[in-house]
């Protein structure tokens, strides 16, 4: 893979860190920012937390090649998917609760806003939530769960200005005139 950059950001609980790792240059679209826009829902979700507990977590902005190996490693499905989340819960340097990685599939993630017809900024922003989600102990195995894991990234979402992901999208309004 290509195109390899990191990024650090301190969030604002207690010097918390969010490691932005670019693995593959395809993350390369003029105007989508991906760094910064992984930076900024990483923070978003990670400020919904409860505790003012230092962590770090990691970002990585990699493609399908590279998920699909995740996968069939280690959840045994040989196919690419759009996040992976690896949980760690270890203890880090100065106190810090080390979350662990959020892995992302380019050619995914692209390809599912186009199909919903969603912006892959928005899409990006939602798949990096949801996957912070994960490593702080959010979970969708089970309704409850779903319903509250869904709940807070919708309202997480709401505060960077996207839209709920959940909501079917409208068709586009028919100007009126014959059919």
């Amino acid at each position: 893979m290509s195109g390899r950059s990191t990024a650090f950001a301190r969030g604002d609980r207690a010097h918390s860190k969010i490691a932005i790792v670019r693995r593959s240059a395809l993350w390369r679209v003029p105007g989508l920012r991906p760094v910064e826009r992984a930076r900024r829902a990483a923070t978003a979700a990670l400020d919904a937390r409860s505790s003012d507990r230092p962590v770090e977590a990691a970002i990585v902005l990699s493609e399908d090649a590279e998920l699909r190996a995740l996968n069939r490693r280690w959840r045994g499905k040989d196919k690419p998917t759009n996040v992976l989340s690896f949980p760690s819960g270890a203890a880090g340097p100065g106190g810090r609760l080390l979350l662990g990685d959020v892995v992302l599939a380019f050619q995914t993630l692209a390809r599912e806003a186009d199909e919903a017809g969603k912006p892959l900024s928005d899409h990006l922003s939602h798949l990096v939530v949801h996957g912070v989600l994960h490593l702080m102990g959010y979970d969708h195995e089970r309704p409850a769960e779903a319903r509250r894991m869904e709940a807070l990234e919708v309202k997480v979402l709401a505060g960077l200005g996207i839209p709920d992901p959940y909501r079917a999208a409208l068709p586009p309004a028919r100007p009126p005139g014959p059919r």
